[in-house]
């Protein structure tokens, strides 16, 4: 990787932990997910408002380390308006990269993300909002769905 290129990465996750996209409680959610790294301290909980099997709305709060929060600043906005699917696609994409360094073939914003292959305790970081999200899409346990009355 050229300089000038990891310099524009570096610049990608200092601005989404500066100015993070999508912060705050989404009081329209239906569905909510927290994420907790022990070993860092680092939390995370993530809210959707799903409209059918996409992703209407989400959004995202917590703590932590400028990874964690720019991983799930940048995560938000790549998950709106995306189905199901497609967030368990990008997933797995972006956790290929941090977990190999491997850069995907163009250049985007999820590419900066590529060195924390360098830093093994920074993997869980980087991973902790999207595991988050991808709980709330499943709807599992560690949800919370809130209920209406009809």
């Amino acid at each position: 990787m050229s300089a000038d290129l990891s310099e524009l990465y570096q610049q990608v996750i200092l601005d989404h932990n500066k100015r993070p996209r999508n912060r705050g409680r989404l009081p329209a959610a239906n569905r909510v997910a927290h994420g907790d790294n022990p070993s860092c301290g680092d939390q995370c909980s993530v809210y959707l408002r799903m409209d059918g099997d996409r992703i209407g709305d989400i959004s995202f709060d917590g703590s932590g380390c400028a990874i964690s929060q720019a991983s799930a600043s940048l995560m938000t906005t790549l998950l709106k308006g995306r189905s199901s699917a497609e967030a368990a696609e990008l997933y797995k994409n972006f956790h290929e990269i941090v977990t190999t360094g491997k850069e995907p073939e163009e250049i985007s914003d999820i590419a900066a993300f590529a060195g924390v292959h360098a830093f093994p305790a920074r993997i869980k970081c980087a991973t902790l909002g999207w595991h988050a999200a991808i709980e709330a899409l499943k709807g599992g346990p560690n949800v919370t769905t809130e209920s209406h009355t009809d």
